[in-house]
């Protein structure tokens, strides 16, 4: 048993020390801090306040204080100024920075607004779309004038439709916790992908430089091939908790330190001002049992390769299997009571994700999420105890990989032992 803890630290606290770990462990953090600083990073970068300044040229003299009203209204962030002069002069101040764009406002058959709008680029649409937004609705109020609607009958015409929402279940969501629990789901769900596609892949990419390098022959006339396998598996898992704990560390205190700039907006939409208790104690049941499938899964294919360069097109179907179960959560935040979910949600290699994702998102009985970690749990036991013999032979096995035919070579090997 000494051995398998002297293989389990030494990889971690090897894989701990190697360059790319811990550059891609400070790029992380430095993408952490961006993203949680983003609103200060903005002011300190906006010039002139945040404003862009966009010159109105007025052809017909009464457009322009209903437009500048209706753009004060819909983007505080919008500074119009009216242009006195030519076209060719309004179009040679934007050429030179001065300003973003210039509208050139004028009447149509009608006697109805319509505007032209000249950019050094159209690349901006938000822009563009908040002009064309602002003179939609000054047309619209100036054609309801035409036809003597009053103000507060245009108001009472584009008032929204009340359209309330009830959820007959008992203690079903509403539907401010369903947005809200949709986003938290999707930012963790990215999270167990990523973090279970990266460290099952770092398992398989160190088994395979093992036996490149020829130490696996060393190693395995002194300790049992399983005692390294599942040695190397924990060892990857202390890693990933390692990274994951800096780098949950590092958001928490930064959101926390940027708290009042943060509330509202994404902040708010995406669930983060009130994450419950259960969400947080599935979110890490799926991702340490979803790590375990996989990586067992990484461990006994990364023994069937001989040379490093062959591990991507062994891991690919592992690979494939992620992404499936990633692209049906992402199908599910929309409707995550489907039968196609729900069905999905037992299928073990999807059940880290999409399990998850019903049980953040919906108010499913306890049963069904016991199930679906009972599940996910034999199956790890059956694949640990099939990947094991996989394992034992595939050591053995040197020479160019022969795809899943050697899945057969490794098992014949494991009998001959």
């Amino acid at each position: 048993m000494n051995k398998f803890w002297i293989i389990l630290f030494h990889t971690y606290l090897n894989k701990l020390k190697t360059k790319s770990f811990l550059i891609t462990t400070l790029m992380t953090v430095g993408i952490t801090l961006v993203l949680t600083n983003m609103n200060n990073i903005i002011e300190v970068f906006d010039k002139g306040g945040g404003k862009e300044k966009v010159a109105v040229l007025d052809e017909t003299g009464q457009l322009f204080p209903p437009f500048k009203e209706q753009m004060n209204a819909l983007n505080k962030n919008l500074q119009l100024t009216e242009f006195d002069g030519s076209e060719k002069e309004t179009e040679k101040e934007v050429e030179e920075g001065k300003f973003a764009g210039v509208v050139q406002l004028r009447y149509d058959a009608e006697q109805l607004p319509e505007a032209t709008y000249k950019a050094m680029t159209v690349a901006d649409s938000s822009l563009s779309s908040d002009l064309q937004t602002g003179l939609q609705q000054m047309k619209t109020m100036l054609a309801a004038s035409k036809i003597n609607l009053t103000p507060a009958q245009l108001e009472r015409l584009y008032e929204p439709v009340s359209f309330e929402k009830i959820a007959l279940e008992e203690n079903a969501k509403t539907e401010e916790e369903l947005n809200q629990a949709r986003g938290l789901v999707y930012v963790l769900l990215f999270i167990i992908y990523f973090a279970v596609i990266m460290y099952a892949s770092m398992i398989a990419m160190e088994v395979a430089t093992e036996k490149s390098s020829r130490v696996m022959e060393i190693l395995i006339s002194s300790v049992s091939p399983v005692k390294q396998m599942f040695g190397k598996i924990l060892g990857i898992g202390l890693l990933s908790l390692t990274q994951l704990t800096v780098l949950l560390s590092v958001g928490y205190f930064s959101i926390k330190r940027n708290m009042s700039s943060l509330e509202g907006g994404f902040f708010d939409a995406f669930g983060f001002g009130d994450i419950s208790l259960s969400t947080i104690f599935y979110a890490v049941v799926f991702f340490i049992l979803g790590y375990f499938l996989y990586a067992t899964l990484a461990a006994f294919l990364g023994s069937l390769v001989s040379r490093i360069e062959d591990v991507q097109q062994m891991i690919t179907p592992m690979t494939l299997l992620v992404v499936a179960g990633f692209m049906i959560a992402m199908f599910g935040l929309g409707k995550p009571d489907s039968p196609f979910i729900v069905i999905t949600s037992y299928i073990p290699f999807f059940t880290p994700m999409i399990m998850f994702l019903r049980v953040g998102m919906l108010n499913i009985p306890v049963w069904e999420a016991a199930l679906g970690i009972s599940i996910l749990m034999a199956t790890i036991v059956i694949l640990a105890l099939f990947g094991a013999r996989v394992y034992r032979g595939g050591v053995l096995m040197y020479g160019k990989s022969n795809s899943f035919k050697d899945i057969k070579k490794a098992l014949q090997l494991t009998k001959k032992e």
